[in-house]
């Protein structure tokens, strides 16, 4: 786990690991979403199953949070879709480095210098809200001109992506306008 200055509370909870669309999860109780500093991402280090990780925690659209977990954090901790595993976590300060998708990556190193400094001076924070921001749509030319806009804004000085909601669930895999669909 990389290190992280932690900023509030310890939040502990159960949840059971589900699969939405192709996206392996943890929802988290309403308490413990309450327990949280936002209604949006929230940047945590704790532990899954007894193993240590830290990432983004991800807004639900409906005022709670769900936990993206990858297929080897649940190998690492032994559990698998349909398994309830207990999860400890605690807001940090810190944020992790969020996944630069292929098409916004490709037009960050081939813009200008100026544009890579200031994508390169933003906080992690603002780089994640950039990623969701992309990635927050399933239609390719939407996605396209999203990553046009991302390279014009920063020419033109932006340091965030701009104003939607950053409470609501925008994965486009997992999301349905806006909420992260009920458990069946």
């Amino acid at each position: 786990m990389a290190s992280t200055t932690r900023s509030t509370a310890e939040v502990t909870f159960s949840g059971g690991l589900e699969v939405v669309g192709s996206t392996m999860l943890v929802r988290l109780p309403a308490e413990a979403s309450r327990a949280l500093p936002s209604r949006g991402q929230v940047a945590v280090a704790g532990t899954f199953g007894g193993r240590a990780f830290s990432t983004v925690i991800e807004p639900d659209g409906r005022r709670g949070h769900w936990l993206r977990v990858d297929h080897d954090l649940a190998a690492a901790a032994g559990v698998a879709p349909g398994d309830v595993v207990e999860v400890a976590v605690e807001a940090v300060d810190d944020w992790p480095e969020p996944t630069v998708p292929g098409d916004l990556g490709a037009a960050l190193a081939a813009a200008p210098a100026h544009i890579r400094d200031i994508w390169d001076d933003i906080t992690p924070m603002a780089r994640w809200e950039w990623v969701r921001w992309v990635g927050a749509t399933r239609n390719p030319d939407t996605r396209a001109k999203r990553v046009g806009v991302s390279i014009d804004k920063m020419d033109h000085g932006k340091r965030r992506p701009c104003c939607f909601d950053l409470a609501s669930c925008t994965d486009p895999d997992v999301a349905r306008s806006g909420k992260l669909p009920e458990p069946t």
